[in-house]
This record gives structure tokens, sequence and C-alpha cells, in this order.
């Protein structure tokens, strides 16, 4: 009995397998579910078959500015260093915002100046747009046949296919609303206005795949917004509700197809110009939200005039427009005059850059030209993480959005995930070796400690505490730091709520002051 004791395998090794088995499992089972799902509307998936449905031409065109993504939780949003110089692009969302979720992109637009594209064709985007009092309808636009504003695409043997009259196309601005545009609006734009940022009196031709309608809804709208409606469907078009079901006509200026919403004035923190002084201080920046109403437009078979004109999309002078009868672009009441200029489809890339280049900051004359004139220094995110996940490789997906969610560093988020292991190795090889044990916890051995801070001191000593880890970092004496400058000092920091927290005389509340604690601790890593 005694030698098949020692000879057979101890608890904490039958554990230890078990863990690396059920590892090894997991991982073969979260590769086999997920193989066969290809994510679309990517910018970074390459796959030759779903290739016209990623966004890696848009992510391509846009390689001036400092392109990231986002793979975890909206949440974060205003924590991203200088928002203000950030545009986040939300494509295709396959499952709907929480509440908190959109309250902080309410935040980071209406009180960070941070800018966002959302492009969804269902109400999946629908808790971020109430934030923003506006609605999204959960079907596609559909226009007359004989006269509406659809595109005519066309086989691989240059026939006709069958009109989809949700395939729409319309005429767009990139910063006024429509409605108060006069005879410039039959002005189209050239590449070259673009280019030249001289887009506020010509508009843009722009093709949706199946969008839906989207209204702005007053009564629930914030104060001191100005709310454009850059493009619209024809008067006539409909709600397609389906077979059986009698489609709701909505009527003049319900049928939105991308709305901007601004709010100007907010304060930020940044390089100033030097006619401000050339330091880091306060200037005012422009919050902004684009709803579009149909996120294959940001596609690349919508996005590139080649691979469009491809896959079979025709321009105003195909004769298909003339033998069916219905208008195009440049012959539709409402649209441009080709008496006036090229109005040629570029594809939609030359209306996306304009707009993307007119909602940065490039134009604010209380920014430093040395930012302002660099594309580079403004961030374009793309979120990757509203992709609905298979059900098996979800907990897993949900764990990693954990961590990321408490950091965002990417060395410190796999050592979080190595010392989980390793933690739970310990817990198996030790926690079986000890004998069995009875703690009891004495009461009367508790003291509180004998001297508490003044909760008055809170603010200083955290400000002081930061100090002297800038300090530290920058290898400076205390001698040495007391002699800089409040200017060189703010340099040293450059972010802005910490700054903020140095420069400025305002009391800080407790929940304030431990918002900051965090952004104390990644400060310099």
């Amino acid at each position: 009995m005694a030698e098949a004791e020692k000879t057979g395998l101890s608890l904490e090794a039958w554990l230890m397998i078990g863990l690396v088995v059920s590892v090894a499992i997991s991982t073969v089972v979260i590769a086999a579910v997920s193989a066969g799902k290809t994510t679309v509307f990517s910018p970074y998936q390459n796959d030759d078959e779903f290739q016209e449905q990623q966004l890696t031409l848009m992510r391509a065109s846009l390689e001036d500015f400092n392109v990231k993504n986002t793979m975890s939780t909206p949440m974060l949003v205003n924590d991203w260093q200088n928002p203000h110089r950030t545009l986040l692009v939300i494509a295709a969302p396959e499952k709907p915002f929480d509440a908190a979720e959109a309250a902080a992109i309410h935040d980071f637009v209406t009180k960070r100046a941070g800018k966002v594209i959302l492009a969804s064709n269902s109400t999946n985007a629908q808790l971020v747009a109430e934030e923003f009092g506006v609605k999204y309808f959960d079907a596609p636009v559909r226009d007359d046949i004989n006269t509406g504003r659809y595109y005519e695409v066309t086989n691989d043997d240059g026939l006709r296919v069958t009109p989809d009259t949700r395939k729409l196309w319309s005429v767009a601005s990139v910063s006024r609303d429509i409605s108060t545009m006069g005879d410039e609006k039959a002005v189209p734009c050239s590449p070259e206005d673009v280019n030249q940022e001289r887009t506020e009196n010509c508009r843009l031709p722009v093709l949706f795949h199946r969008p839906t309608a989207i209204q702005v809804l007053d009564e629930q709208g914030d104060t001191g917004r100005d709310v454009r409606v850059l493009a619209a469907a024809s008067t006539s078009a409909e709600i397609d509700a389906g077979k059986g079901e009698s489609n709701p006509t909505l009527g003049e200026g319900e049928t939105g197809l991308i709305i901007r919403i601004n709010y100007p004035g907010q304060t930020v923190l940044d390089q100033r110009s030097l006619e401000l002084g050339g330091d880091i201080g306060e200037i005012k920046a422009t919050g902004s939200i684009v709803f579009v109403s149909d996120h294959s437009v940001l596609a690349n078979h919508l996005w590139d005039q080649d691979l469009a004109e491809e896959t079979g999309k025709t321009q105003c002078d195909s004769d298909l427009y003339i033998q069916h009868g219905h208008m195009c672009w440049d012959t539709d009441s409402e649209g441009l005059n080709k008496g006036l200029g090229d109005t040629t489809w570029f594809g939609n890339e030359l209306y996306f850059s304009a707009l993307i280049n007119d909602m940065m900051e490039f134009d604010n004359k209380e920014l430093s030209t040395t930012i302002s004139r660099s594309a580079d220094a403004f961030n374009i995110v793309f979120d990757e993480s509203r992709h609905v996940s298979t059900t098996l490789s979800m907990p897993f997906t949900e764990a990693m959005g954990a961590i990321v969610l408490l950091t965002s560093d990417g060395v410190l988020k796999w050592l979080i995930i190595l010392n989980l292991f390793a933690l739970l190795a310990i817990a198996i090889m030790v926690v079986p070796e000890k004998e069995n044990w009875r703690h009891v916890f004495d009461l009367t051995r508790f003291r509180e400690r004998p001297t508490k801070v003044d909760p008055s001191q809170y603010q200083l000593r955290t400000r002081e505490a930061f100090l002297s880890k800038v300090r530290n970092f920058n290898d400076l004496t205390r001698d040495e730091f007391a002699r800089k400058s409040p200017a060189e000092i703010m340099q040293m920091i450059r972010e802005p709520r910490l700054v903020e927290l140095v420069s400025s005389n305002r009391a800080y509340s407790n929940d304030e002051l431990r918002e900051l604690i965090p952004h104390i601790r990644r400060w310099g890593n």
C-alpha cells in the first residue's frame, strides 16, 4: 500500500496537469470556433473573399494621420491623450452600445472636444444617437423606381443589374446645412478644392449601399450645439418596411443620410500659438460628431473609384440613366450642375477625406502652427470593439476587454495575464501542502491609525507627490527642480489633466482626486 502511494502522482501534480490541459483545450477551441468567422468592415483585414467589405483602403488613404485602433471599449475615450486632436471612427457596429459607453462618447465630444464618425444602418447605434438627440430607423430607405435617386449597377458583362432602389446616391456638403445653401449647392467640389480645403461653397456626390434614415430630434438635443444636415434622400423616399407592410414616407427634411453636430467653444489644454505665448495653455476647440446612415460608405467597394467601377457602379454618363428615365446627381434639380465643374464621382474617399480634414483643428488659430500644420499630430482611431465574437470565444474576448479596461499598456497587459497564471499555479502548489487550520480574527488587537491625514491636505499631498514623480523622472535635484519656471514644468508634464492639477487654483473634490490617481500612476510609463 505504501509503495502504491509513493509511485502515484500527487494532488498538486494532477492539478497542474489539469491546468495545462484546460489552457490547451481552451486555446484549441477558441482557434477552431474563430477560424470560420471573417471580420468585415475592419481596417486591418485583407481577406480576398471579403476584401470589398473591409476598410483597408480607408486606413491606407489616411496614413498621413497617426492611425491607431482600439479593441476594448469606448468607455476609455476620455482617457486618451489630446482628445481634441483625435477622431474615433465607428463603422458597422454589430452589437449595440451600452449606456456607459454611449455616455462616454457623449462626454468625449461635448466636454473634451473629441471627434467621432459613427456609420451604421441599424439601431445598434441608437443609444449613442439618443445622447445627441438623433434617431436611427431600423429599415433601409427606398426611393421611387421611376424618378428616384438611386444609382445603376452593371454585372461583369456590362449588362444592367436589376435595379435596387435602396442603393441611393446623394450630394453632400462638407460643413454647411444643405437647407441653408443657395445657388452654390449646385457647384461640384473638385479634387483641388478638397486638397486646398475650399469646400464651404460646393458639394460632392456620395454613394450609399442600402442606408437607413436618420432624424434630428430637437426636443432631445443639447444646448449650445450646431446641427447641420449634410446629405439627405429625396422627399419621396420611403422606409422599406418589408413585404406586406406599407412603406411610410417621412416627408420633407426628415430623410437625413449624413448629420453633423458641432459643439464649439470648449476649453482644452494644448500648445498655444505664438500670439498667445507659445506655451502650454488653454485654447478653444470644437467637438464634432457625424452620424452616417450607412456603414458601407466607408467600405472598399465604395471608397475607391476604381474598385467601385470594377464592381459595376456607374457614373452619370451611363446611358442607363437616360434609358430608364431616373435622375443622376448631375441631372436632378437638387443635384450638381455639370456646367459649373466636373461632376464625376471620385469615390467616397474624396468626400470623407474633406470631411475629416474639416473636423480636425487644422484651422484653429489658437493652436500652435507646429501642430496644426502636421497631420501626424492628429489621431484617427478605428473602433474594432463593435464586432460580434462567437459564443465560445466570447468569454475570452470579454476577459481581454476587461484587462484592457484596467490598462492600455501592452506590456502591462501581458504581465497581468502571466501573473494571473502564476498566482493560480502557486495556489495549486502551495495550498494542498497546508494542514487543516482555523484562523481566528482577534478584534481586541485592531487599532486605528494613530495619526490620520487631514482631508483638507489631500489635494496638496497629491500635487506634491506628482511633482516629486516629475522631478525624479527628469533626474533633477530638488534645487534644480525648484529653479524651473512654471512653463518648463508644464512642458515636462504635457498631460492636460495633470497640467491643470499643478497649474490651476481650483479645489478638487475627493472623487476628482481619485480619478486623477490612475493618470498619475500611468504618467511617464
